[in-house]
């Protein structure tokens, strides 16, 4: 059982662990160094980013999706900083950002968090890489400022999802209550994503839990008031009518064996956008980045080095 603290990982845990990753993903690392943790007060609240170095490279921007933490993004960060400036945000009520106590979760509430964020660092223009929500969001934020969005990556996610399949995603995030016993968690998560191996699930486990004063584990996530699905919809509905608005050349990933993007979602997606395409990833679910990302690493730079981006 764990101490009656927060379940880090040590440094040297998080380096072993990006070794086995890598090794597990057959991705090929350059080198393997560890994030700057950043924390920025931003219009009155409190935001935790990791800044995997390389200025000067063109900046990418990593939402990560609902329940997550920007540390689902360590292993696409560590592969792609060789050509991109990799910026991975804890968005609002997740990892170690502050939880919007008004309740303000809105897709126009993280595309300002977005440009603020930007607008701190210097940054003008950026790739944007989000998955699920931070798809949701990023595209959010696109419509809204598209001079300053250079490419846009959606991960397993876009303004059309099958609904039943976001319901268990958001069920098993509301829902999740494994007690004191960090195992007990662990088990849950596989049973949840068999896909994956459970040694890369630990790591992201224990950056994605706090301890309660009485020695209990919960989330880190804001889970204080359940996703209305028809709220969700509407927000769907809202980004369907304003895709339009995006002119920067995009890029749609979706996994194989996903159950809450389609191909005909993807397709669709596609369709609606000026510039995009959209690629399957096989022996992925919804969360590409963890299951097969050296597929996404592969796709992504294919991507940006063809427009020249990076």
């Amino acid at each position: 059982m764990p101490p009656a603290s927060d379940p880090l990982p040590s440094p040297a845990e998080d380096r072993d662990y990006h070794r086995l990753a890598a090794e597990i993903a057959g991705l090929e690392l350059p080198e393997i160094v560890a994030p700057r943790h950043e924390h920025v007060v931003l219009h009155g609240m409190r935001f935790h980013y990791l800044d995997w170095g390389r200025p000067g490279r063109p900046s990418a921007l990593f939402l990560h999706g609902g329940g997550q933490t920007a540390r689902t993004w360590d292993l696409c960060c560590l592969a792609l900083r060789r050509e991109l400036h990799c910026l991975a945000l804890d968005q609002r009520g997740h990892g170690d950002s502050e939880w919007a106590y008004d309740f303000a979760y809105t897709p126009e509430d993280h595309a300002k968090d977005f440009a603020a964020l930007l607008d701190h660092l210097g940054i003008a223009r950026a790739v944007v890489i989000g998955m699920s929500m931070g798809c949701l969001n990023g595209l959010a934020f696109s419509v809204r400022h598209p001079e300053r969005v250079s490419a846009f990556v959606a991960v397993d996610a876009g303004p059309w999802v099958r609904m039943e399949g976001a319901r268990r995603l958001v069920e098993f995030v509301q829902g999740a209550d494994g007690g004191a016993r960090f195992e007990d968690w662990l088990e849950a998560a596989c049973r949840f994503n068999p896909r994956r191996d459970p040694r890369l699930l630990r790591q992201g486990l224990l950056h994605n839990l706090r301890a309660l004063p009485d020695g209990r584990l919960t989330w880190k996530t804001d889970r204080r008031r359940p996703i209305d699905p028809a709220v969700m919809e509407s927000r769907l509905a809202a980004l369907r009518a304003q895709l339009q608005r995006i002119r920067c050349p995009s890029l749609i990933l979706r996994g194989a064996e996903s159950d809450i993007f389609l191909d005909a979602d993807a397709e669709r997606f596609a369709s609606a956008l000026p510039d995009a395409r959209w690629v399957r990833i096989a022996g992925a679910g919804h969360t590409i980045q963890g299951d097969q990302p050296a597929a996404l690493v592969r796709e992504v730079r294919a991507f940006l080095t063809a427009r020249a981006i990076a």
